[in-house]
């Protein structure tokens, strides 16, 4: 099998995965809560992107990782998770909370876009083996990060009773 096709196919499988596990557990719960414990959980699970950083960090990933992928998204990554811990800081303090879980879920789901965009453009799936030990991020971790994203935009923007 070649590169692409097993990164494409790890990639595919790793949304599958995902959709069926935060159907079954997540999901029910989180679309039960109130939207404030709702938010609260999902940018817990965003809190850790700054892990994104990996991307530029020297003997991680291969040096033949374009740089065009492996900035932006480290940067992202990192944008994102502190919104992500800014919205978990503020949580006492509700507008600011609002904002940052607004401002979290923008910037992490442009990210995560703009990402999918650049890895086509240098054709990721050819270079997966550059990836390195970082290749785990885009096959489990991706795929969790916009589910959620898509889930709390719904619920955010279902009408409430």
């Amino acid at each position: 099998m070649s590169p692409e096709f097993i990164f494409q196919s790890h990639l595919l499988l790793g949304y599958a995965a995902w959709l069926l596990c935060f159907g079954v557990y997540a999901w029910p719960r989180l679309k039960s809560m109130p939207l404030f414990e709702a938010q609260r959980a999902i940018a817990t699970l965003h809190s850790f992107r700054f892990f994104g950083l990996v991307f530029i960090l020297p003997g991680i990933v291969s040096p033949d990782l374009p740089a065009s992928f492996a900035t932006f998204a480290a940067y992202g990554d990192l944008a994102t998770g502190l919104l992500a811990m800014l919205a978990l800081l503020t949580a006492r303090v509700r507008p600011l909370f609002w904002l940052f879980v607004v401002a979290f879920h923008g910037v992490g789901t442009i990210d995560l876009i703009v990402d999918y965009y650049h890895a086509t453009q240098i054709d990721l799936p050819a270079h997966a083996g550059a990836l390195g030990s970082t290749y785990a991020i885009p096959i489990i971790y991706v795929p969790a990060l916009m589910i959620t994203h898509v889930a709390a935009f719904y619920l955010l923007l279902r009408p409430r009773p």
